[in-house]
């Protein structure tokens, strides 16, 4: 029997950062991004292929809406495969940034062990496209081939403050999430409210959750000291 170290023909397992650069030729897409999303919901980037993936997947992580969310809902892809053309209204904010990156289509596709979701695969095209089944099949393969080693890395960020993490992907956003507890401190709201008033804060702003999170974590930015204006809850 192989080791678990190897797969079935001895060879060392494929990593994320390969099998990403496998799905990406492929499946021809301009680049791709993996989250991972543990059990109470708390999602978190660990690869981004370029700085135009990792935006993509931020836009969604500050926004709370788009293809990515809608694909760990459905626990089924979701293909948006003209984003010029489309008009879907459940994401309105997250489909006005991401045209202001000039690509021209979207595809998430859920990351799924056995019944368990565990994240979800973005992938973007410079262009518009049309999509079959074969490139639905092919890109829910490799989503589910991610899967393990992308577990495999978030644990091992989360285990080790030292480990390597990319510039476009920190490791489980821990600073956005010591800055949603500085938040509840100063506001005295509950961590679900603490979260929304940072992303209404970098909504409102322009700027990435992470780099207000890094100036709340640094003591730069106190919500206790903001205009009204910049403190609304998002969508209030």
């Amino acid at each position: 029997m192989a080791r678990s170290s190897e797969s079935a023909d001895g060879q060392p397992p494929p990593t994320l950062d390969r099998l990403c650069a496998a799905l990406v030729g492929d499946l021809k897409v301009a680049g791709a991004s993996v989250s991972v999303v543990s059990h109470s919901g708390r999602q978190s980037a660990i690869y981004s292929s370029d700085p135009t993936a990792a935006r993509l997947e931020a836009l969604q992580f500050e926004l709370g809406e788009g293809p990515q969310w809608d694909a760990m809902s459905a626990r089924a892809p979701v293909m948006v495969s003209d984003l010029a053309a489309s008009d879907e209204s459940r994401w309105p904010m997250f489909l006005d940034g991401a045209r202001g990156l000039k690509i021209g289509s979207l595809f998430a596709f859920p990351m799924l062990m056995g019944a368990a979701l565990v994240g979800v695969v973005g992938l973007y095209s410079n262009t518009a496209r049309k999509v079959d089944r074969e490139f639905v099949e092919r890109g829910l393969f490799a989503a589910g081939r991610a899967a393990m080693p992308a577990v495999n890395r978030a644990l091992n960020s989360a285990a080790n403050h030292d480990s390597h993490e990319s510039a476009m992907a920190p490791a489980l956003r821990r600073e956005v999430h010591q800055a949603t507890g500085v938040i509840i401190n100063q506001l005295e709201l509950s961590a679900t409210a603490a979260f929304s008033r940072l992303q209404g804060y970098a909504f409102v702003t322009g700027r990435p959750i992470e780099a207000i999170a890094h100036d709340v974590v640094a003591g730069r930015l106190a919500f206790n000291n903001l205009p009204e204006t910049h403190i609304t809850e998002q969508g209030a």
